[in-house]
Parts: structure tokens; C-alpha cells; sequence
């Protein structure tokens, strides 16, 4: 059974567990609406995702592009969904 969208956070560490789809993407969203406002370099644990789907994968993009408009460090960390991965080395090589 799939467990929803979890987020935690301590100090800039944000653990992300359960679906990140369609459904819960607002969830995140709203967890890191601004967060490059409040830090300079967060670190996102992938580890505990257990379905992602593409609209998980662009908010997670988003986030990552966002990150480097600001000139922020993000880290997403953990071994995730394979669709992840799939989606950023596509993006690396592509560049």
C-alpha cells in the first residue's frame, strides 16, 4: 500500500517519503515555496519516495532550477525512484 507525501525537516535537511505524484505535488510545493529565500544550501533525502511520477519529477526540476537561477545548493541525496535519476542524467547529457 503506498503511503502519502511526507516531508520533514531539520535545520536544512529535508527527508521526502511516500508518493510524490499528481496528488501530493502541491504538498511539496508548499513545504518549499521559498526556500532559497530562507537558506542559501538545502540538502532533499530522495531515500524514502516510494512512487514518483512526472509531475513529481517537475517539481523536483523546478526546485533543482530554481536552485541555480538563485545560485543556492541544492543536494538530492538517497537512492529514489528510478524515473528521477533517469530524468536528470537525461538532462546532464543532453547539456
Amino acid at each position: 500500500m503506498f503511503m502519502s507525501l511526507k516531508i520533514t525537516c531539520y535545520n536544512n535537511f529535508f527527508k521526502v517519503t511516500g508518493v510524490l505524484d499528481r496528488t501530493s505535488v502541491d504538498v511539496f510545493h508548499h513545504e518549499f515555496r521559498n526556500v532559497f529565500e530562507k537558506s542559501d544550501e538545502i540538502t532533499i533525502s530522495i531515500e524514502g519516495i516510494e512512487s514518483i511520477d512526472r509531475y513529481g519529477v517537475r517539481a523536483l526540476a523546478k526546485l533543482h532550477n530554481e536552485s541555480i537561477t538563485k545560485q543556492k545548493r541544492l543536494s538530492i541525496i538517497g537512492f529514489g525512484c528510478k524515473e528521477l535519476y533517469d530524468h536528470f542524467k537525461t538532462k546532464e547529457t543532453a547539456a
